[in-house]
């Protein structure tokens, strides 16, 4: 990969004025081979092959920071979904797995580790049932470990049974986390049509057609397209303006993409994908909602904020695949409100309520995220947003995903402050009308029509 002087003038100016950086260096680990019929031994496996796999993981990305000058701000670690190495023990309990995942990541320092997940769009396992028993506690016990579940696939239609009792699951973790503003339920998350080598939290996890290990990068740029677009104007016609979100995305994906293999090369394993996705922080000038309005909406959530997005999000993605032939992931434009100064705001003035950002994920990378909602929110409630979200992905053939948080003793109006990446809350009102004979109903909803493709 040659980079001419003109790229490397402008990588500069993008780290120093612009805000680019490396999201996230994710190391993807196997388990499969820790499976034993003894519950402790499998952690024990567990913790010995994490901390000997990422041993060097933040070192390297710490040692590639100081040679190139570009900040990597999270290194993580994803491993295979526990309930299928938790499956030979027989145990109704694994939060002892989820320790042991916790420890080890303590142990080589990275921020997080996901992979206490399963995927049941279809029905649950043994392992499954225990897992999903589990997570309340897990996420409670521990500091770093992340969740995820797959609740359906466009082959499979929705499990609507396990988003009923992922819904109850939600509601356990943030009693269990009350005294953090339900804080567990930030590390948890639901799925249609889960990608096995996405390397963002909280839905981190190597699928089984992943290698034994293999590191993947987040890149992420909000703050770069918002700049380009100012430098643009607002005379461009959008033609225009997807042009120079695609040339930007194409610079981007190549520093991610330079950057990760240097990774892999030095921690001696396998280069995955690089997922350009325009991944927001709390931070001034690092918003998607900045660059929505830029192409020309007075404040998110105003009409025409969807179609601003579809845009967005496909000029991503066309950069992306321009400059690399390893784009996977995500890819595209998250819209976590928490997450995202200017989406913060938008709630704030009343200008993007949940209903819009529904319609919002029909075109996003993935979902309704970072989402607060009241502490009393009924279970049935919280079912029918996570139903509402998965029947999108699962219709349209797309990732879709909910990571919704009930703040317990907060209503609607009210502010939560998580700090940090997570971000400020603003509780959003979910509606006084309810769907309880839905959530009675239970079963699967079938695949759509389009599933059929062979």
């Amino acid at each position: 990969m040659v980079f001419t002087d003109r790229e490397i003038l402008e990588t500069v100016r993008m780290l120093e004025l612009e805000t680019l950086d490396i999201r996230t260096t994710t190391l993807g680990i196997n388990l499969l081979d820790c499976a034993d019929p003894d519950l402790e031994s499998t952690a024990e496996k567990i913790y010995a092959k994490v901390v000997h796999q990422a041993r060097n993981l933040v070192a390297v990305a710490q040692s590639i920071e100081a040679d190139y000058g570009v900040p990597i701000v999270n290194k993580r670690i994803a491993v295979t979904p526990i309930s299928l190495v938790a499956a030979a023990c027989g145990s109704h309990d694994l939060v002892p797995l989820a320790r042991a995942l916790d420890a080890a990541a303590k142990a080589v320092g990275v921020d997080f580790i996901g992979g206490f997940s399963a995927y049941v769009h279809k029905g649950f396992t043994r392992a499954d049932d225990a897992l999903f028993a589990s997570i309340p506690e897990a996420l409670a016990q521990t500091d770093h470990v992340c969740s995820s579940v797959s609740l359906g696939t466009t082959r499979a239609g929705i499990n609507m049974d396990a988003t009923a009792r992922f819904a109850e699951v939600i509601k356990e973790t943030a009693r269990l986390t009350a005294d953090k503003g339900g804080l567990g339920c930030a590390k948890l998350v639901c799925f249609t049509n889960p990608v096995e080598d996405n390397p963002f939290v909280a839905g981190a996890h190597i699928g089984i057609g992943e290698p034994e290990t293999v590191l993947s990068v987040g890149v992420s740029g909000p703050g770069v397209v918002r700049s380009a677009l100012e430098r643009l104007g607002p005379e461009a016609d959008l033609l225009a303006v997807s042009e120079v979100i695609k040339r930007t995305a194409f610079k981007i994906t190549r520093v991610g993409e330079l950057f990760g293999r240097e990774a892999a090369r030095r921690l001696g394993t396998t280069f995955g994908i690089v997922d350009i996705s325009l991944a927001p922080t709390p931070a001034i000038g690092d918003s998607v909602s900045d660059i929505l309005e830029r192409i020309g909406v007075e404040r998110t959530g105003a009409p025409g904020t969807t179609a601003a997005l579809a845009l967005l999000t496909d000029a991503v993605k066309k950069g992306g695949a321009m400059a690399s032939s390893s784009v996977g992931g995500l890819s595209g434009a998250f819209i976590p409100v928490s997450e995202d100064e200017g989406m913060i705001d938008a709630v704030r003035v009343g200008a993007l309520s949940l209903a819009k950002l529904e319609a919002m994920t029909t075109v996003c990378s993935v979902g309704l995220d970072m989402v607060a909602v009241p502490g009393d929110t009924p279970v049935s409630t919280l079912m029918g947003i996570l139903a509402d979200e998965m029947a999108i992905g699962m219709v349209n053939n797309k990732t879709t995903a909910v990571r919704i948080i009930p703040v317990p003793g907060k209503g609607p109006g009210e502010t939560v402050e998580w700090g940090g990446l997570l971000g400020t809350a603003i509780v959003q009102d979910p509606g006084r009308f309810h769907c309880d004979v839905l959530y009675r109903r239970g079963g699967r909803i079938p695949a759509p029509i389009q599933s059929y493709r062979n």
